[in-house]
């Protein structure tokens, strides 16, 4: 299975993907703005151009595991893109994913990285299922 996957912030938004197999994840790309229509429209360009069969959305969860701001702000975009995009749509804890892909990589590219350490994670858990 194809899936996309996004680390949601409002200026910057990452995208990774899987192989078609389901098995490996790597960075796409980084969406500026995805919040305001230009940005909505590149996202659902990749989605048309990927053809994922599930979108993957990171849930910035608290350590405590309650939801704050970001995780509200993330639900509210999720909210917004669900009748735009005809890909079903599932959240996904996300929490230390952007702390993993600084460690492994630096602040450089830092959103797409994370993005694929999210959707690595979760194809990893899905293979041990």
């Amino acid at each position: 299975m194809k899936v996309l996957a996004l680390d949601y912030g409002s200026a910057r938004t990452g995208v990774a993907v899987s192989d078609p197999s389901g098995a490996l994840a790597r960075p796409l790309t980084t969406i500026e703005r995805i919040g305001t229509p230009a940005g909505l429209a590149r996202l659902i360009a990749i989605v048309g151009e990927e053809q994922p069969e599930l979108l993957l959305v990171g849930l910035p969860v608290r350590e405590d595991g309650t939801r704050g701001e970001q995780a509200n702000a993330t639900l509210a975009f999720v909210g917004r893109l669900k009748p735009n995009c005809a890909v079903p749509i599932e959240l996904e804890d996300e929490r230390f994913t952007s702390r993993i892909a600084e460690l492994k990589g630096g602040a450089s590219g830092l959103d797409d990285r994370a993005a694929a350490v999210l959707l690595q994670g979760w194809l990893d858990r899905r293979a041990e299922a």
